[in-house]
């Protein structure tokens, strides 16, 4: 105990925290799904202020793009996986800690079994897929959700699905953007990101959950954070339930490696749903149709036999593509070809 007190001294003596705090950060169980630039600094503020178990969820592998602002890594640990390296790096950062890794894609098939074992869940992913998929899963399971975004020089955070004290939750991330699916913003890669906006937010996205942990009053719940790091303007808007309901989880994308690909390829109609510029600088094959015309060619999908892979630059059109197609054709098998182009070896 005398070892404990001394590691977190400074945080036991804030005003309103004391011993009892540390205690309910101690006996928390937290699961964080993705690894990323969100991640990795909200992994390592939980684990140095004593959470006690720490989940840690991710399928991609570190790349050279991803370490000028995911600062778990380095030069050494590139094609390795998030979480393993993760794993190791916050088990040092504080041995008292456990930390589980989950070296997954989180499905509508695995969400709702993964995330029954956790008091808190904070999402640091990139896609609207998936914040689509731990919203829904944790309104439905009734679990708290920290929600964190970044893009280009704005980030934002907020805390979804408080229970209040008259029975009821507060807003959810479906209540704020109830369309987040459709929506074409680019992911990091593509749209561009500046490395300290991760850390400033991720680093928000952890000082929400201990609020949350300790019973803090003062949270984020009904209220969504905004920051600008180039002008340093921050703000904070009030948000309302609205009468969106949430009866079931959406089909998770189906998603093909390029390796399990490349083993097949002879059997997969290929479609490229980048633009007509894009696909004639560099492609690997198959059809170009792109993304904001694919509805015109229908008929010559419906016609397809074979199982479909589409891809894009980076994964988010092809996805879109496939959930359009999918919606139109249940029953075809449609994979998006997961990252894209640019991971091609």
């Amino acid at each position: 105990m005398n070892t404990s007190f001394e590691r977190y001294q400074c945080q036991i003596a804030l005003p309103g925290f004391g011993m009892e705090s540390q205690e309910l950060l101690k006996n928390a169980r937290v699961l964080i799904v993705g690894m990323g630039g969100l991640g990795c600094p909200t992994s390592q503020y939980l684990a140095s202020s004593g959470v006690g178990t720490i989940g840690i969820a991710d399928d991609d592998i570190v790349s050279l793009s991803n370490l000028h602002r995911q600062i778990l890594y380095g030069p050494e640990d590139l094609g390795t996986y998030k979480v393993d390296i993760a794993a190791k790096r916050l088990q040092q950062q504080n041995p008292s800690v456990s930390i589980m890794p989950y070296r997954l894609r989180i499905t509508s098939s695995n969400v709702m079994e993964l995330i029954s074992e956790f008091d808190l869940i904070i999402e640091g992913t990139d896609n609207f897929e998936t914040k689509c998929l731990l919203n829904d899963a944790c309104v439905l399971a009734g679990k708290p959700l920290v929600y964190g975004a970044i893009y280009q020089h704005e980030g934002q955070v907020s805390i979804w699905n408080i229970l209040q004290k008259d029975g009821s939750y507060s807003p959810n991330y479906r209540d704020v953007f109830p369309n987040a699916e459709e929506s074409q913003i680019p992911n990091c890669r593509e749209g561009g990101v500046i490395p300290t906006l991760a850390g400033i937010v991720g680093c928000m996205q952890a000082n929400e959950a201990i609020k949350y942990l300790i019973g803090s009053e003062d949270s984020l719940a009904g209220k969504l954070w905004m920051m600008n790091v180039m002008s340093g303007r921050t703000q904070i808007i009030k948000l309302r339930k609205t009468s969106v309901q949430i009866t079931d989880l959406p089909q998770t994308i189906p998603l093909i490696s390029f390796e399990e690909f490349e083993k097949d390829q002879k059997n997969f109609e290929i479609i490229d749903v980048r633009t007509k510029e894009e696909h004639q600088q560099f492609n690997i094959g198959g059809k170009n149709i792109p993304l904001d015309e694919l509805d015109k060619h229908y008929p010559f999908i419906s016609s397809i036999s074979n199982p479909i892979v589409i891809y894009c630059q980076a994964g988010k059109r092809s996805m879109e593509a496939v959930r359009k197609i999918k919606k139109e054709f249940p029953e075809k098998d449609v994979f998006s070809l997961k990252n894209g182009i640019n991971e091609i070896p």
